[in-house]
């Protein structure tokens, strides 16, 4: 196997691990495994479970942030907004992408190294999230960064609700609000500044 195509296999594998059996069980044995790789790899090519984890989580938020993008840009108002939310969401609960975030989320709170890591790696979503609600009506409500940080601190949990009570019913029901109060503030014209 090429350098790339094993970094690729170990980088699968550990999101693999972090979805299905979570950080407590992502052992080099258990990546290797699923990689169909040495373990010693993991160290050649990474130096270390946690930064092969790292980098896990790097190319989840990479395919994320591409998917984002695309629906944030296609989108004319905060209605559209809250639509494209609520399909990356879902989308999110079925491949259990978020999974892995909470996972090293999780691993952060018990092992201070790993924190500044892991929060350097939520600083863009929440800037992502921000960008998105500039100049819709939600801006009004507050400074966006502001906003966004809540948006963030939402949907992470939100999803993490999801997964616990294995029922996303009642999240979907705070996205069908959402888009009724979304409606309401794209109605609402702006003020013209004098």
């Amino acid at each position: 196997m090429a350098t790339a195509e094993t970094r690729d296999a170990l980088v699968a594998g550990a999101i693999a691990t972090l979805r299905e059996k979570g950080h407590a069980h992502a052992s080099a044995r258990e990546i290797a495994a699923r990689a169909g790789c040495n373990q010693a790899l993991i160290f050649y090519h990474f130096g270390s479970v946690e930064r092969l984890l790292l980098a896990a989580l790097d190319r989840v938020a990479e395919l994320r942030r591409e998917r984002y993008q695309g629906l944030v840009d296609e989108s004319r108002s905060l209605k559209e907004l809250v639509a494209a939310a609520r399909t990356v969401f879902e989308e999110d609960l079925e491949l259990g992408h978020t999974a892995v975030l909470v996972e090293m989320i999780a691993a952060a709170q018990a092992n201070a190294a790993l924190r500044p890591e892991v929060a350097e790696r939520l600083r863009p979503w929440r800037g992502f999230a921000a960008d998105a609600l500039r100049g819709t009506p939600a801006a009004r409500l507050g400074p966006p960064e502001e906003i966004a940080h809540g948006v963030v601190a939402m949907y992470l949990g939100l999803e993490l609700l999801a997964v616990l009570d294995d029922d996303p019913a009642p999240a979907l029901a705070l996205f069908t609000r959402a888009d009724s109060l979304a409606s309401l503030l794209d109605f609402i014209p702006r003020r013209r500044r004098s």
